[in-house]
């Protein structure tokens, strides 16, 4: 399947060092506006499958609010246990006013 550019949000409805979480078909994605770009990842945390978004973004860390595992948003990379694989991530771009992820 062909991956399309899907418009998520308006970029004054993610301020600078938040996120957003949003929905593509069925799996949630956050979206998160950094000071060097903009990010997207799935709101899942792959230790046990919590919503990984509420929690602390420090810089580019976000630690998961359930029981402490942090990922990278810009790589998605697992930085602490207990996770230990990385949560997938997106291309996004902004157009305009919209902000973008990549889907497919």
């Amino acid at each position: 399947m062909k991956a399309t550019w899907t418009t998520v949000a308006r970029a004054g409805e993610i301020p600078l060092g938040s996120s957003k979480v949003v929905r593509l078909e069925d799996m949630p994605v956050a979206v998160f506006h950094l000071d060097d770009g903009w990010y997207a990842i799935d709101d899942v945390c792959t230790h046990d499958g919590g919503p990984v978004a509420e929690g602390q973004l420090k810089g580019c860390v976000l630690e998961c609010p359930r029981h402490g595992a942090t990922f990278d948003v810009k790589t998605g990379a697992a930085l602490s246990f207990p996770a230990v694989a990385p949560v997938a991530t997106y291309p996004v771009r902004v157009v305009g006013d919209e902000v973008q992820v990549e889907w497919s």
